[in-house]
């Protein structure tokens, strides 16, 4: 009995131990959210795509809030993002760096599911997991989650991936010139706006 009360002495103790160990931890190893990465991280599109060169849109977002990388280098969030982080950074808005990829209108992957031979080569790419099958079986895309990267399309053995532009209805439309038509505005109209 009395071997069965020191064995669970030692092994209350050795919780209570790594219990103090493991809050200590926790404080003294804690990282907090760097604000500047988050809100430059916000503005982002979230591809994932890697042609900033980074491996995503928050390692981006950390080295442009810690002087790593410049705010020039995301073509899927082209001339929009560039001016939203420049304004957030209050610095000088830049020109999309050619050397990270031209912007262009935003794309999903399309499969063609004919000719696609299940070889999972492209699910092992997204980022996202955007896409859809099992090993010797049809692959397709969820449309909703595909960021239009483009990774899946160089694995492909069979050429069977195609990014098509996105169609935009009415719940992603944007007026391209808003400040346009506030110059035509009556006075009175724009001071109201």
């Amino acid at each position: 009995m009395a071997a069965l009360v020191t064995a669970v002495i030692a092994m209350v103790g050795l919780a209570v131990f790594l219990g103090i160990a493991l809050a200590y931890a926790s404080k003294k190893f804690r990282r907090f959210g760097d604000p500047v990465t988050e809100q430059i991280n916000a503005l982002l599109p979230q591809t994932q795509c890697g042609q900033c060169g980074y491996v995503g849109c928050r390692p981006y977002a950390d080295a442009i809030a810690h002087g790593q990388a410049d705010i020039n280098q995301c073509p899927p969030g082209g001339a929009a993002v560039i001016n939203s982080i420049a304004d957030l950074l209050q610095r000088e808005p830049k020109a999309l760096n050619p050397d990270n990829g031209i912007e262009k209108p935003r794309t999903v992957a399309v499969i063609d599911e004919s000719l696609c031979i299940g070889c999972r080569l492209c699910i092992k790419v997204c980022p996202v997991d955007a896409i859809l099958g099992a090993s010797k079986q049809m692959h397709t895309v969820i449309a909703s989650e595909c960021t239009g990267c483009d990774l899946c399309v160089p694995p492909c053995p069979v050429d069977c991936i195609d990014m098509v532009p996105l169609l935009s209805d009415s719940s992603d439309w944007r007026w391209s010139a808003p400040d346009q038509v506030q110059d035509h505005m009556p006075k009175r109209i724009t001071e109201a706006v």
